[in-house]
């Protein structure tokens, strides 16, 4: 990962959280689900090659070219940095909408 300190931040953040789930339920399992929730998120977003990522779907089931590598980094600080491609939202939509979801049921009960 080019940039750690996004990392960090990220880490302290879910610490916080984790420590903020512990002194309101009183449960250890509770903590551990937060944590375990947290970093498998963290994970899906810091991790990921996003040059490859950063594609229409369809490009996905080719291997990335030295020009898209190229290209990407040319832009990488520019306006063209976030692209929303319509599937990627959709499928971290479904996938995080779904863990929230039973991360929240596990913690609120």
């Amino acid at each position: 990962m080019a940039n750690d300190t996004a990392l960090r931040s990220a880490l302290v953040w879910l610490a916080a959280v984790v420590a903020v789930v512990g002194l309101c339920t009183l449960s250890f399992q509770k903590m551990v689900a937060t944590y375990v929730v947290g970093v498998v998120g963290l994970a899906g977003v810091l991790c990921p090659d996003w040059v490859y990522f950063d594609r229409d779907f369809s490009r996905w089931i080719h291997p990335v070219t030295a020009e898209e590598r190229a290209s990407h980094a040319a832009h990488r600080f520019g306006l063209g940095r976030i692209r929303m491609y319509p599937m990627r939202v959709i499928g971290y939509s479904i996938i995080y909408g779904f863990g929230l979801y039973k991360w929240w049921m596990f913690v609120s009960s």
